[in-house]
């Protein structure tokens, strides 16, 4: 099961207008898309979802934890992330039921993509949510692993690579958990970690353009989902070259 998304359509056709911001699904639905009576997803199995939040100078999301595995990617201007200072692209991972925050965004704004591999009905506040936060903690521990930021390449350096390069910028866990950093020359191509080895991937174009095989090339911003009983990824880069991430998230007992 491998998911695209290309950003020029999201945007078009699925942004939507918040209190502080604006929410755009990518992949998936959410707590915010669910039509009235349709029932949500089961959580006991794969379930990916990807969204892109964009909040206004000054916004405050008050501390939370997740039912989900998360990921958090900022993808435009900056803020602060729990004890964390974030700018393009920070990453930043939490196990489910491991409280986080608050975010706050600078005076240029804040942009995230959320990516989950599990569905989730959303944020349980802290701290009136304590309680279930402290009776997880038989099955899950708090874990938050961080990177960056990493600036992407600018259109010049991407022309200037010779090779392909990756690099792990969160080394892989015991349990898949890792994010890596790959920087693709024109029409070049790579081939990601082997996802049987976690709970799914989400890759995302942080510049320049990529294709999956066989698949349309996508922009800035666009994300590919990709399942852990799929073969290892390959992306080809467009004309431009291109910087991409691959976050992996931990196996599971549903994986």
């Amino acid at each position: 099961m491998v998911l695209t998304a290309d950003s020029s359509v999201a945007h078009q056709t699925s942004r939507r207008r918040t209190p502080n911001g604006w929410n755009t699904p990518f992949i998936g639905k959410n707590r915010n898309t669910l039509q009235a009576g349709e029932p949500a997803p089961s959580s006991d199995g794969l379930y990916p979802m990807a969204f892109l939040v964009e909040k206004q100078a000054g916004a405050v999301v008050h501390p939370h934890f997740h039912q989900a595995d998360q990921y958090q990617v900022i993808v435009q201007g900056s803020g602060r992330l729990g004890v964390h200072d974030v700018a393009i692209v920070a990453v930043h991972y939490t196990d489910a039921y491991s409280a986080y925050g608050p975010i706050v965004a600078a005076q240029d704004g804040v942009s995230w993509f959320t990516l989950r591999n599990a569905w989730d009905p959303g944020a349980r506040y802290m701290p009136e949510h304590r309680r279930q936060l402290r009776e997880a903690r038989a099955r899950y521990q708090h874990r938050e692993a961080t990177c960056g930021p990493l600036p992407p390449l600018s259109m010049r350096e991407l022309a200037a690579l010779s090779a392909p390069s990756g690099d792990a910028v969160i080394a892989e866990a015991a349990d898949g958990l890792g994010t890596w950093r790959y920087t693709v020359p024109a029409s070049g191509s790579i081939s990601g970690p082997d996802p049987s080895t976690g709970g799914g991937q989400f890759w995302l174009v942080t510049a320049g353009s990529a294709a999956v095989s066989g698949g349309a090339l996508l922009p800035v911003q666009s994300c590919v989902f990709v399942a852990p009983d799929d073969t290892a990824a390959r992306l080809t880069a467009g004309t431009g070259g291109a910087d991409l991430i691959c976050m992996q998230f931990p196996k599971r007992a549903r994986d």
